[in-house]
């Protein structure tokens, strides 16, 4: 069995991590990590663990793991590493941008390889620590790889895509708030979006001489979980060989599929699943993809990428079903 660690587990990619753990036929959750919550249940926190663990929040840390997931916000897991002494021996699955971008992938001798495993599979089984991509990253990157792998991207990439509540974490604010977001839709951090980076890292990873603009507005929508991106460029192959393209890439990645009939997000929702729909129109391809952003975007990759790192079947623990209806 593989010893865990959660940091930050009263969250909700700490919630999804735990429902996901407890039902791995590898994995054993030592310690859940929460300082407000040190004492109660996972369930107090997390009602939809009720009947399935006993285990409590605890405000002590223990080596005696074999990976830490650090299921904290933004800038947090730096500094909890910075504070905590975590052994050589643990591997980290962080699930902050913290240590996305190459220039930021190290900290005191620990080394993070991105854990995008549609992309660095083989670097993920021999890395030390994991960083695992961004919500929106995902998506889009996976609607993309294919086209740079094949050097093709040469022109601006334009994207639309929303996300659910649940993408702006459990802390409230102005728009989580369920009088803001139900059947409400917005737009924020257009064209300058932090996940971008990452994106354009990984593009350029597979096209070295990509330089094409990546136009991205996100849009907050009025629904739980889920990412839809919705996303077009110009593109000289015909439909049949662009789809073509994109079957080969994915056929040894059990998570992605290409679907020959349009989707929605409820397909996904639940699962680890990425699915890509593909259209030609005139000179543009245009490309859907569709995510549940606190599973393929979060707590189900980080746990696909612990699989990977263990030698494990990369789907063990993700085989989910969909809500669908």
């Amino acid at each position: 069995m593989i010893k865990i660690g959660i940091a930050g587990s009263a969250g909700y990619t700490g919630g999804e991590l735990i429902r996901l753990l407890l039902n791995h036929p590898s994995a054993q959750i030592v310690f859940a990590h929460s300082k407000s919550n040190a004492g109660k249940y996972l369930f107090d926190v997390h009602a939809d663990l009720v009947g399935e663990t006993y285990l409590q929040f605890s405000d002590k840390l223990s080596n005696d793991i074999d990976v830490l997931f650090l299921c904290l916000g933004h800038g947090e897991s730096k500094k909890f590493l910075e504070a905590n002494k975590i052994s050589d021996k643990v591997k980290i699955i962080d699930l902050s941008q913290d240590f996305r971008l190459n220039q930021q992938s190290t900290l005191n001798k620990q080394q993070f390889t991105y854990g995008l495993p549609e992309l660095n599979r083989k670097s993920i089984c021999k890395a030390g620590n994991i960083s695992n991509p961004g919500c929106f990253a995902t998506a889009i990157q996976l609607a993309l790889l294919p086209l740079a792998a094949k050097g093709v991207l040469k022109n601006e990439v334009h994207i639309s895509a929303t996300t659910g509540s649940t993408g702006a974490g459990q802390s409230l604010s102005e728009t989580s708030h369920f009088s803001w977001r139900q059947n409400n839709l917005g737009v924020y951090k257009a064209f300058e979006h932090q996940h971008l980076a990452e994106i354009k890292q990984s593009l350029v990873q597979l096209q070295k001489d990509f330089r094409g603009e990546i136009s991205f507005v996100p849009n907050r929508g009025g629904f739980t979980r889920g990412i839809l991106a919705s996303i077009y460029t110009a593109c000289d192959m015909n439909e049949e060989e662009a789809k073509k393209l994109y079957k080969d890439y994915y056929k040894d990645h059990p998570f992605v599929f290409v679907s020959d009939s349009n989707i929605d997000l409820k397909q996904v929702v639940n699962t680890n699943k990425c699915l890509l729909y593909l259209q030609k129109h005139e000179g543009k391809l245009f490309i859907v993809s569709i995510i549940d952003n606190l599973l393929k975007g979060a707590s189900g990759q980080a746990v696909q990428n612990m699989n990977l790192l263990f030698g494990l079947e990369e789907t063990a623990g993700l085989k989910l079903k969909a809500t669908a209806f």
